[in-house]
């Protein structure tokens, strides 16, 4: 017994010796962490989502992501930004289970507004989460056998940059980087921001004046308040920090053009002096067109996911009051049931309709999913004071704002006033919220709030149409005939085809095809108490289906002669594939 210990204890002083190089990843992280539920515990692509990534860095964590996951993610540019940037898309499915193609499919995207950069980070979180917890959890992994994702975390690569590196407000810029005469004086980006104290945040300028209307309050001087209209101030506003460089009265009036990237899709759209910040037309941006040429090559893409801020909102179409008879009200059964269960999980955020709860909107991408694709489709705006201190105090409320500084963020989310030598306007003080409060999340809520609209994007997928084929019966009808009735059952809350895909005729039909047997003719049943049933008199054995619904059943009919085995099988370009063997 001794000698057996002896053979145990010197075994174990020599696999803890050699440990470095024998020890797995798993054991590793059994012996230095804990698991934390519901995320990933040892993640292959180690990422800290707790911080804004460049685009240097966003493409080194999907090549990561391709290196440590090759059978789950494929890495490819669509196509060239205006400044020859490269548009990433992640395809994220498992690729041994089938065909990316053939599979049903979800659209993911992030920052079409440039400021919007939070939109990029949940993109790639929700990609990350999905292949770190690939075989790690069944329900991810049966969604990754079932369904495929494309991942575009940003579709403004050259103001995603811009935004974090140039000088800029919270705002600024919403486009790209293509340069217009914004204030029509006839040259183009003479008068650009002016980050004048170097901290990368175009902020405010403020001066003393004997006529001002705001004094800084005594209790926090960081707070400027207005005095009464019976009252004497001491400073004034003078609006964003920066120089007057073409002499036209205004600071700032001519930097990168303003177009609006969201007002440039193909549908409804309106000119520039309906809508303000559409372009030259439908498409004219280049990473729109890149997007849409994307999509139009995936029949197979049946849900959508739009990534903006400020808000907290969950929103669907129609962008316009004119677009409401888009909608069709069995497809807005199907977005409410969705989204009002998002409601519940994700604390502050409010499901809403964009012309009725918003603002009007026209040539939307929200809506050229929908009405142009036929493509279930809702735009979260990210980010809600809620989240700080679970308040309803609503977007720039300033009290709020200087609470949180000093209570979460501890000085770090505001300039502190300080005196400047302005060549304009004389002895100025320069300070207020930096460019990466407000409309973005500070840190701490990030990641919290990227895994909760992962999960309202992964409840979406899920619920992108899963068919099968059950309930085969056969009947006998003598003289080497037999009546084969199968049922195409759609188990998920989207139809194969939504109504504005059946108006259109956006997509083919759905197949059901019976092989291995004769086919004398082919019928769709319509009624099988009453045998009510509409004969296909061409091609009996592939029987063309309109639309299979959400959680509904089609039954189809075929009278066949003579008998052995066959098999059933689907093809729906939205709802993937189904067979079933005799």
């Amino acid at each position: 017994m001794k000698f057996k210990n002896w053979i145990y204890t010197t075994a174990l002083s020599a696999a803890m010796c050699f440990g470095a190089t024998q020890t797995s990843d798993a054991q590793v992280a059994a012996e230095r962490y804990f698991r934390a539920n519901g995320t990933p515990h040892n993640p292959k692509v180690q990422v800290s989502w707790n911080r804004y990534h460049t685009n240097k860095a966003l493409l080194e964590i999907m090549r990561d992501m391709v290196a440590k996951h090759p059978n789950l993610v494929k890495l490819e540019s669509i196509g060239k930004s205006y400044q020859n940037n490269d548009i990433w898309v992640l395809t994220v499915t498992d690729f041994k289970a089938g065909k990316a193609e053939d599979k049903p499919a979800m659209w993911i995207d992030g920052n079409i507004h440039s400021n919007e950069i939070q939109g990029t980070e949940f993109t790639l979180y929700t990609a990350w989460y999905l292949m770190e917890m690939y075989g790690e959890l069944d329900f991810i992994t049966e969604i990754l056998k079932d369904k495929t994702f494309y991942f575009a975390p940003t579709i403004n690569p050259d103001a995603h940059d811009y935004f974090m590196t140039g000088p800029n407000t919270g705002s600024s810029p919403r486009s790209g980087m293509m340069v217009f005469d914004n204030n029509g004086d006839g040259e183009y980006g003479e008068d650009p921001m002016d980050d004048l104290d170097g901290d990368g945040s175009i902020t405010t300028m403020i001066r003393k004046s004997p006529t001002g209307n705001f004094i800084k309050d005594p209790m926090d001087p960081r707070k400027l308040i207005r005095v009464g209209i019976d009252e004497k101030g001491e400073y004034e506003m003078l609006g964003q920090e920066g120089l007057d460089r073409d002499g036209d009265g205004r600071v700032n009036s001519d930097g990168i053009g303003y177009y609006d990237p969201n007002r440039d899709w193909g549908w409804n759209w309106q000119p520039d002096y309906v809508q303000s910040g559409a372009l030259r037309y439908p498409f004219s941006v280049p990473e729109n067109r890149a997007v849409v040429d994307f999509v139009m090559k995936r029949p197979n893409i049946a849900a959508a996911q739009s990534y903006h801020n400020y808000g907290g909102m969950i929103l669907r179409g129609p962008g316009a009051e004119e677009d409401l008879g888009t909608y069709n009200a069995s497809d807005v059964r199907i977005y409410d049931a969705i989204a009002k269960k998002g409601e519940e999980f994700m604390p502050g955020y409010r499901y809403l309709v964009v012309y009725k709860d918003l603002y009007s909107v026209f040539g939307g991408q929200l809506d050229w999913f929908y009405g142009g694709r036929g493509i279930f489709t809702y735009s979260n705006e990210l980010m809600t004071s809620y989240l700080y201190f679970h308040k309803n105090a609503g977007r720039g409320n300033q009290d709020e704002q200087m609470d949180v500084d000093k209570y979460l963020t501890f000085g770090d989310a505001f300039v502190k006033w300080k005196e400047y030598e302005h060549p304009q306007f004389g002895t100025v003080e320069i300070g207020g919220f930096k460019k990466n409060f407000g409309r973005l999340h500070p840190g701490f809520l990030l990641e919290q709030d990227a895994h909760r609209n992962a999960a309202f994007s992964i409840l979406h997928a899920y619920h992108t149409p899963k068919l099968s084929v059950m309930d085969v019966k056969e009947v006998d009808l003598g003289g080497g005939l037999k009546e084969i009735t199968a049922t195409i059952y759609n188990e998920r809350l989207i139809p194969t085809h939504s109504s504005q895909d059946l108006k259109y005729k956006i997509e083919r039909p759905d197949y059901v095809t019976i092989t291995g047997a004769k086919v004398v003719t082919g019928f769709i049943v319509e009624n099988e108490d009453f045998n009510n049933v509409t004969e296909q008199k061409v091609n009996p054995e592939k029987i063309s289906v309109a639309n299979i619904p959400g959680m509904g059943a089609v039954k189809v009919r075929w009278i066949v002669s003579g008998g052995g085995n066959y098999s059933i099988t689907v093809d729906s370009a939205k709802g993937g594939k189904a067979s079933w063997k005799k």
